[in-house]
């Protein structure tokens, strides 16, 4: 995974989102650097198999809704309160709706947005003083939907430009009070979200025809980046979206001929 050359010992970082898919990988990835690690989602149990084999005073599975402004709230003091810092938070955990937009019921839209906006906002707003105190950042998981449109995406493409231009905005706003704030952009990558597609040839070949190196993403290709942009490497990186997406977004959208 080649978090090795990173070093994130003595840093307390907080993940949301943290037991499955890209979330997963960056807990590991963090775990493997030194990291004192936080992580919250909604399953205690898989939190928990996340932080297997370390040690527990750096680990601390915190169960939450991250839609919900009490819990979050909550989640960002028990860290503060455990480890006595936050140096990292990853703001992760997303939801995935898909359909024309006449034909997506409200309450699934209520639901969306909750999860991939509303829980960057509130989650945002109670780490960011904390970051401040410690000259810390923030790093986003967005996505090339955030970036560009989609067919039958509309909802969802909304909401992760939604995230890509809170970060842009915020890292103007943080900027001189020492908070750095990025993102990543992966695009298609074998998750739970995405299982069903890309696992055989002819759910894969539309889109291995839109990508340059010729397969999807896996979540171990999304970490590194993660920690590049939280380590002191990126120290003069803030604002920045860095697309994970094997070269997709690198295309016009012609046919691969």
């Amino acid at each position: 995974m080649g978090s090795t050359t990173f070093d994130f010992t003595g840093s307390v970082v907080l993940v949301t989102g943290g037991g499955s898919g890209i979330g997963l990988a960056i807990t590991r990835a963090f775990l493997d650097a030194g990291a004192t690690v936080a992580v919250t989602g909604r399953r205690r149990d898989r939190l928990e198999a996340a932080l297997a084999g370390v040690p527990a005073e750096r680990t601390a599975a915190l169960p939450a809704d991250v839609s919900d402004r009490g819990q979050v709230q909550q989640v960002v003091a028990d860290a503060v309160d455990r480890f006595g810092r936050l140096d990292v938070v990853v703001s992760n955990a997303a939801g995935y709706e898909t359909g024309e937009l006449t034909d997506l019921p409200d309450d699934a839209w209520e639901r969306l947005r909750a999860t991939n906006v509303d829980a960057f906002f509130h989650l945002a707003k109670a780490a960011l003083p904390h970051l401040a105190d410690s000259g810390g950042n923030l790093v986003s998981v967005s996505s090339v939907s955030g970036l560009r449109g989609d067919w039958g995406q509309a909802a969802y493409n909304a909401t992760k430009a939604a995230v890509t231009n809170f970060v842009r905005s915020l890292a103007l706003d943080w900027g001189s009070r020492g908070v750095r704030l990025n993102a990543v952009a992966p695009a298609f990558t074998l998750t739970e979200l995405t299982e069903g597609v890309g696992r055989d040839e002819a759910s894969l070949a539309p889109f291995r025809d839109r990508i340059a190196l010729g397969r999807p993403g896996e979540p171990d290709d999304v970490a590194p980046a993660v920690l590049f942009l939280a380590s002191d490497a990126a120290r003069y990186v803030t604002g920045a979206v860095l697309p994970i997406d094997g070269g997709t977004s690198a295309s016009t959208g012609q046919p691969h001929v």
